[in-house]
């Protein structure tokens, strides 16, 4: 009985063994960073276009990823607003249309540049803004999770509205 039990014992310490040093060695691989870094996301550059009398507006901004991990906007918030939906304008033949996105994907180690011609934020029922005023967003992130910014108001047309 005792040299079964000697022997379960050797046979269950080569795994045990083995699985300590591959966890040691996962432990110091991740510790020392070469394991990457999870998405950083940074909201910068947050405009929102004048709106004329109760009509939707558009809000733009940058979002940077410093991290080595992708990530993606899944929604935004306009809390002084009606709805704020993601979408993208689409032209062809000359004509534009607007197409509303479910999310918009951010690369590790990339940048999303929203602007009137491409992705940006819908805002239905904005309040009455005028120039330089600021409109608070919440940006919810698959990996980071929520950022809080405020988009300063500029007029329609100006080159501020277009900067990206």
């Amino acid at each position: 009985m005792k040299d079964t039990l000697l022997r379960t014992a050797k046979a269950a310490l080569v795994p045990v063994a083995a699985c300590a040093v591959t966890l040691g060695g996962l432990g110091a691989w991740t510790a020392s960073g070469a394991a990457g870094r999870p998405a950083e996301v940074s909201v910068e550059d947050a405009r929102v276009l004048v709106p004329f009398g109760t009509d939707d507006t558009a809000a733009f901004v940058r979002i940077r990823n410093d991290g080595d991990g992708d990530d993606e906007l899944l929604s935004v918030e306009a809390p002084s607003a009606g709805r704020a939906m993601l979408s993208r304008t689409v032209v062809r033949a000359g004509a534009g249309t607007m197409r509303m996105l479910p999310s918009v994907p951010v690369p590790a180690h990339g940048t999303v540049e929203m602007s009137p011609h491409g992705t940006d934020i819908m805002i239905s029922a904005p309040p009455r803004l005028r120039a330089g005023e600021r409109l608070p967003l919440v940006l919810r992130f698959r990996e980071s999770g929520t950022v809080r910014t405020e988009a300063v108001a500029v007029p329609a047309g100006s080159a501020a509205s277009s900067a990206t």
